[in-house]
């Protein structure tokens, strides 16, 4: 579409909303809203995980009554129009208590459990898909893991989980709890699955050993992962992981190398220092400033300009250097150990790893996953993995049931917003306003 037609398309829609009444467009958010509630159950019926959830639970707590809505409830408090589980329980008249029973009625084993066995049973179909295609197809799979950690805020001493951590983000240490996950993005985007997520203790006080750092628990997550598609009898092929430069560790990527035969790709850091096969040394803020480099170009990544380096360091070896300038970005490099993968297909995996921090945004922001306030371990994990498949399954509902066309912040927003106006059985959501006039609504 050209420009002048695509401004004349957006001028032309802009007169059609001035158009419309404000009845007109209340009817038309009410119809989203109980578009988007339809939308989301049958992403819960699809994936399948809330009945076996419900019944595991009814189980530990004893008690036989309706708890899918209420654990809907727990996973999206901003679908009722609240932010807190405390809010939730006053505006749906439930028992104040009811919250903490149903998050800590599994212990965090079991909650770890339960989210690694959806990303497995919603993986695995995938990968069966892409085994019956050529060798070809097979070798284009794209299927990149991407891990990181982030600081969800907390103050306070609470059961041995509140540290101080340096959070990217915000550029400073915050007190809070710091959460490692790991996700699997397949395609560019079209589905991001949690396949697994732990807890970072902070470091005891007084003599002892340190514990266990993010670069062990990404490593000890890919191997359980993969050896959890290995008792399927699903072989993967070498994996590509990509995280960012905290994670570039040495051990790590030989580890990954020798133990799966896959690539670890992390960006490079300022102060890095390598010695190119002409016998010059560079260092990375050469990398990230200079022009001076072999420039190419390739279909696979219209308007991105890289350089593939090959070069050895003190601290990795023989390493692959990729440079990238993009226009209106800074330039940056990306490092892995030696290999034969082409620049373009390593450029498009590390573009993938936003989606992890897309994940992050969405659990603080959207799902609002720092209201929560529990008296025990079980209830941290429980109310942070809830909000995992809470966000998987919003990722779900616009990308595979909506196809693209309803977004997760409109998702939220609308039910957010319209949620009286929704009806909805399976999710305790009754339309409080039906059938009234409009200063009443």
């Amino acid at each position: 579409m050209s420009p002048t037609h695509r401004y004349a398309k957006k001028q032309a829609k802009a007169r059609q909303r001035r158009r419309r009444t404000a009845q007109e467009r209340l009817a038309r958010d009410r119809r989203q809203a109980q578009h988007a509630a339809a939308a989301l159950q049958q992403a819960l019926d699809d994936l399948g995980f809330p009945d076996d959830l419900v019944t595991e639970i009814e189980g530990r707590l004893r008690s036989q009554q309706q708890l899918l809505g209420k654990i809907v409830g727990v996973m999206f408090p901003p679908l009722f129009g609240c932010r807190t589980n405390a809010e939730l329980c006053r505006v749906r008249g439930w028992d104040k208590n009811l919250p903490s029973h149903l998050l800590g009625a599994l212990p965090k084993r079991s909650w770890i459990k339960r989210l690694r066995r959806l990303g497995v049973e919603v993986l695995l179909p995938l990968w069966r898909y892409a085994a019956s295609k050529s060798a070809a197809t097979q070798s284009r799979w794209q299927w990149t893991w991407v891990g990181d950690d982030s600081v969800f805020k907390k103050y306070g001493e609470q059961l041995g989980l509140v540290g101080t951590w340096w959070s990217g983000q915000e550029h400073r240490v915050l007190s809070g709890i710091d959460g490692v996950l790991l996700v699997v993005v397949i395609g560019d985007g079209k589905l991001v699955v949690p396949v697994d997520f732990a807890i970072r203790r902070p470091d005891p006080m007084g003599p002892g050993a340190p514990c266990r750092d993010k670069l062990h628990w990404l490593q000890g997550m890919l191997d359980g992962r993969v050896a959890a598609f290995r008792r399927r009898g699903v072989a993967l092929p070498p994996p590509i992981v990509v995280a960012d430069s905290w994670f570039g560790d040495s051990k790590l990527m030989r580890h990954l190398a020798r133990t799966h035969e896959g690539t670890l790709l992390v960006e490079g850091k300022s102060t890095y220092v390598f010695t190119l096969p002409d016998g010059r040394q560079v260092k990375g803020s050469a990398l990230q400033q200079s022009s001076d480099w072999p420039w190419r170009s390739s279909p696979q990544v219209p308007g991105v300009r890289y350089a593939r380096l090959r070069a050895t360091s003190a601290t990795y070896g023989t390493v692959t250097l990729i440079v990238v300038c993009e226009p209106r970005e800074e330039q940056f490099y990306v490092m892995c150990l030696d290999t034969a993968i082409s620049g373009p297909r390593l450029i498009r995996a590390w573009k993938r790893r936003h989606w992890i921090e897309y994940c992050f945004r969405t659990l603080k922001h959207l799902l609002a996953t720092g209201a929560c306030q529990v008296q025990s371990e079980d209830a941290y994990y429980g109310h942070l993995v809830l909000r995992l498949m809470g966000c998987f399954v919003l990722m779900y509902t616009s990308r595979v049931v909506c196809q693209g066309q309803l977004t997760m912040e409109e998702i939220i927003f609308s039910l957010k917003h319209y949620w009286r106006f929704v009806d909805s059985e399976a999710l305790e959501l009754k339309a409080l306003s039906q059938g009234e006039d409009e200063k009443a609504a």
